[in-house]
C-alpha cells in the first residue's frame, strides 16, 4: 500500500484525538438510562465515517438501541466488503479499580486507558481510519459497507430482525470484523471460531420478608445458602457441567486439530502471573486453551442477597439472586441449553425455596473455515505488515451476531482482531496499546487489496 506508514504517521495524532472524542460517551447498553448516549455515539460514528468518505450514512431506529449504516459503492460489478462493529460499551463497576475515569482516555505506558479502548470502539475506528486512507489515497479497491450497532455486549437481540428487514441494503461478500485479538504483540492470529453464549438471572426466594438471624437462624432456609449449593451442583469435581443432556451437541475436536491448537505460542507460568493465580482450573482432560477455545463453561457472573453494607446486620434474607452465563460451543443451541437449564436449576431446588429463572440473551458459536478467499487474504494482509503469518485460533469468547449474519445474511465473516489479553476488556482499566491501535490501521487495508485479487 503506498505512503500507508507515512500517512499515519502524519495523522496520528487526529486519529487519537478523533477515537478519544468517541471514548468519552458512556455508551453503556446494558443501562437503561444511558439510552440517549447510544444515540450520541451514534451521530459520531455517523460523522467519522462521512467525514472519512462513505457516500450516505444513516442512523436506524431498532426496537433496542440504533444501528449506523453508511456505504461507499465505486462499481457494483466490484467485491463488497461490510465492516461490522458495536458501539456499546460494558458497564465499568467497580469504580474504585479504575486507575483513571474510564471515560477520560488518556495515553500512559504506550497504551489508550478507557472503557471502549479495545472492545470495540478502538478496533473499530481503526476500520475507519483505514478506510479514510483509502480513500483519500484513491486506492480503494472494492465497495465498502459500515454496519455499527448498539447492543452487542447485551446480545445483540434487535440486529436479526434488522438484518431481516433490510437484507438487499446489507448485501456483501464478506464482513469484516476487528472484534477479537492476537496471542501477542509480535504474534498475529486469525479467530478461526468464537463460543455460544447464554446468560440468566435466577432469583431464590424463601420467607416473605428478612428475618432476625438469631430468632430464626438454623429453623428457616436461607435463600443465600441454598443458592450457593445449588450453583456448587452444576459442576462437578472434574469440571464438567452437570445439566443433563448439555454435552449431547457437542463436536468433540479430533486429535489432529488438537495438535494443531498445541502449536500456538501459550506460556501457562505468564499466563498465571498475569492474573496472579497460583493455580488454573476446568474440564478435566483439557489444556487451557482447549478450555476456552473448543469446550464449553459455566460460570457465575454475579452474586448478591442480605445485608451487603458496612458494619453488621444481622439478617436471614428473603432472597438471593445471581447472574449466570454458560458459553457454548458450535453446534450446541442455546435456546435448547437455557430449557435444560431451567428444568434443572428448578429441579434440584429444596422445597424450602421458590426459583425464577430468567434468560436474559444468548447467541450460537461459529466456525469459520481457513481455505476461503476472506480467511486467505487476512493471512496476507498479517503476513504483509508482521513480517510472519498469523496463526489460527479459537476464541473463548463471544460475538452472537456473527453466526446470525451467516444465517440470515449467507454471508461469511472474517476476524480480524488486533487487541490482547492484558487489554482488560470488560474489566477495570481496559486499555489498547498505541502499537495495535496503528498497526491494525496499516494491516486492514492489505485485506481489501487481497481480497479483491483473490476473489477474481
Amino acid at each position: 500500500m503506498k505512503n500507508i506508514k507515512e500517512y499515519i504517521e502524519e495523522n496520528k495524532q487526529r486519529f487519537l484525538d478523533e477515537l478519544f472524542g468517541y471514548l468519552r460517551i458512556p455508551s453503556i447498553s446494558s443501562i437503561e438510562s444511558h439510552k440517549p448516549d447510544m444515540y450520541k455515539a451514534a451521530e459520531y460514528v455517523k460523522a467519522a465515517v462521512l467525514k472519512a468518505g462513505v457516500d450516505k450514512a444513516e442512523i436506524f431506529e431498532t426496537e433496542g438501541n440504533p444501528v449506523m449504516y453508511a456505504e461507499k459503492i465505486i462499481d457494483p460489478a466490484l467485491p463488497t466488503v461490510m465492516v461490522y462493529g458495536h458501539m456499546d460499551v460494558m458497564p465499568v463497576d467497580p469504580i474504585e479499580l479504575w486507575k483513571s475515569e474510564p471515560f477520560e482516555p488518556v495515553i500512559r505506558e504506550e497504551k489508550i486507558w478507557g472503557r471502549g479502548s479495545d472492545d470495540d470502539k478502538g478496533q473499530q475506528f481503526m476500520h475507519i481510519k483505514a478506510f479514510e486512507y483509502l480513500v483519500s489515497t484513491n486506492q480503494l479497491p472494492c465497495n465498502v459497507k459500515f454496519m455499527i450497532e448498539g447492543e452487542e455486549e447485551i446480545g445483540s437481540p434487535s440486529l436479526p430482525k434488522f438484518c431481516e428487514e433490510n437484507k438487499e441494503m446489507l448485501a456483501a461478500d464478506v464482513i469484516l470484523v476487528s472484534d477479537t485479538g492476537m496471542i501477542a504483540p509480535d504474534i498475529p492470529s486469525i479467530t478461526t471460531g468464537l463460543r455460544g453464549l447464554m446468560y440468566w438471572e435466577v432469583e431464590v426466594m424463601g420467607p416473605n420478608r428478612d428475618l432476625h438471624s438469631g430468632l430464626f437462624g438454623g429453623a428457616v432456609a436461607n435463600p443465600i445458602n441454598v443458592l450457593a449449593k445449588m450453583i456448587a451442583q452444576m459442576t462437578d469435581e472434574n469440571g464438567h457441567i452437570t445439566i443433563p443432556g448439555f454435552y449431547d451437541d457437542v463436536i468433540e475436536v479430533s486429535k489432529e486439530e488438537r495438535a494443531e491448537m498445541a502449536k500456538a505460542p501459550f506460556n501457562v507460568e505468564e499466563y498465571k502471573k498475569a492474573i496472579d493465580v497460583e493455580e488454573l482450573g476446568g474440564e478435566a482432560g483439557y489444556s487451557t486453551n482447549e478450555r476456552t477455545g473448543i469446550r464449553p463453561s459455566f460460570d457465575v457472573c454475579g452474586i448478591w442477597g442480605g445485608y451487603t453494607g458496612e458494619g453488621a446486620k444481622t439478617v436471614l434474607p428473603s432472597a438471593a439472586f445471581a447472574k449466570i452465563s454458560t458459553r457454548l460451543v458450535p453446534n450446541q443451541d442455546y435456546p435448547k441449553i437455557s430449557e435444560q437449564f431451567k428444568k434443572h436449576f428448578e429441579a434440584i431446588a429444596p422445597k424450602n425455596v421458590k426459583v425464577t429463572v430468567k434468560p436474559l440473551h444468548g447467541g450460537h458459536g461459529y466456525v469459520c473455515p481457513t481455505d476461503t478467499p476472506e480467511y486467505l487474504a487476512a493471512d496476507k494482509a498479517y503476513t504483509e505488515t508482521f513480517g510472519k503469518k498469523p496463526v489460527p485460533v479459537r476464541s473463548g469468547g463471544s460475538i452472537p451476531i456473527i453466526s446470525d449474519f451467516e444465517r440470515i445474511l449467507g454471508i461469511k465473516s472474517v476476524l480480524m482482531g488486533f487487541g490482547l489479553e492484558s487489554d482488560a476488556i470488560h474489566s477495570p482499566n481496559e486499555n489498547y496499546p498505541l502499537f495495535n491501535f496503528f498497526k491494525g490501521i496499516e494491516t486492514i487495508p492489505y485485506f481489501y487489496k487481497y481480497f479483491v485479487e483473490l476473489k477474481k
